[in-house]
């Protein structure tokens, strides 16, 4: 069979089956079996394809009909314009964390990247980590749950020559940390999807594939981030900056716990909501008082 009739098939196959975007993802999956580039495809459109070659295609394509998601099938998904590890063991890198890492560079101060520790909190496949570590040339201390998502962290790290500069920790949020201030920048996507939607609105990709771990932030999808602002305070320097990443409709539950004056040490003098380039309420950032 000719590469374009193939293509054609994937595209026929994935249309039928009700996956939104099937011109890309058949593409995708075809670029990875002939290990081709877009271009080298179109270039070489009318060359035949070996049977084995067309076999691995349709075994790909009938995994994407079950709506099992593209990086997970090819183990890969760009992020920051770079090629990241993925696996059903972490999230697979969005859009919406390339916006809240857009953010930390553009409003940490230069203090808060050298005078303090670093925090990835949630860090999942370690994709902000390790951004973080290749920008700043520091140290960043990655920590997360689940020892697989540590793995796959620690593995995109050394894929990115950061594995010296990525530092793992297996710890429910801030629970491994001593109470002594030590971070001037932490950033965290933490579970804040709620429980609501997990069963009734995302798409199966989403819910029957990522890891429920990641995904679920409680009856409200607040859950996890009630527990980050009981904690955090005990763990940010004078000055350190908090940037994370929130649900759509969180904005004003989010921006209301971190305004709450507590009565304890260490309050933020600063909290607000950013919207992302939709619009939307995305990233929460908030910056300790100073005294």
């Amino acid at each position: 069979m000719r590469l374009i009739d193939l293509l054609q098939f994937g595209v026929s196959e994935l249309r039928s089956a009700g996956i939104s975007e099937y011109e890309n993802d058949a593409r995708l999956l075809l670029e990875d079996v002939l290990d081709k580039s877009r271009t080298e495809l179109f270039l070489t459109a009318d060359c035949q394809v070996e049977h084995q070659k067309h076999e691995k295609y349709s075994f790909y394509l009938n995994r994407r009909k079950k709506r099992e998601p593209v990086a997970y099938i090819l183990g890969e998904q760009e992020f920051w314009s770079l090629p990241f590890y993925v696996s059903p063991d972490v999230l697979i890198p969005r859009s919406e964390t390339e916006f809240l890492l857009d953010r930390v560079f553009a409003k940490t101060e230069p203090e808060n990247f050298v005078n303090g520790k670093i925090l990835d909190l949630c860090s999942g496949s370690g994709v902000i980590a390790t951004i973080l570590a290749k920008e700043t040339g520091q140290t960043v201390f990655a920590s997360d749950i689940s020892w697989r998502a540590l793995q796959m962290t620690h593995k995109n790290a050394k894929r990115h020559s950061q594995e010296q500069r990525v530092q793992l920790v297996l710890a429910d949020f801030l629970s491994s940390f001593s109470d002594c201030p030590a971070f001037s920048l932490i950033v965290s996507n933490p579970p804040y999807v709620s429980r609501f939607d997990i069963d009734h609105s995302l798409e199966p990709e989403v819910s029957c594939f990522e890891p429920q771990l990641a995904l679920d932030g409680g009856a409200l999808g607040l859950e996890s981030i009630v527990k980050i602002r009981q904690e955090l305070p005990q763990m940010l320097l004078d000055g350190g900056q908090f940037f994370m990443e929130i649900g759509a409709d969180q904005g004003e539950a989010v921006f209301e716990l971190f305004e709450e004056k507590t009565g304890l040490a260490g309050e933020f003098q600063h909290v607000e909501i950013l919207k992302d380039y939709s619009g939307r309420d995305r990233v929460l950032h908030a910056r300790m008082a100073i005294h």
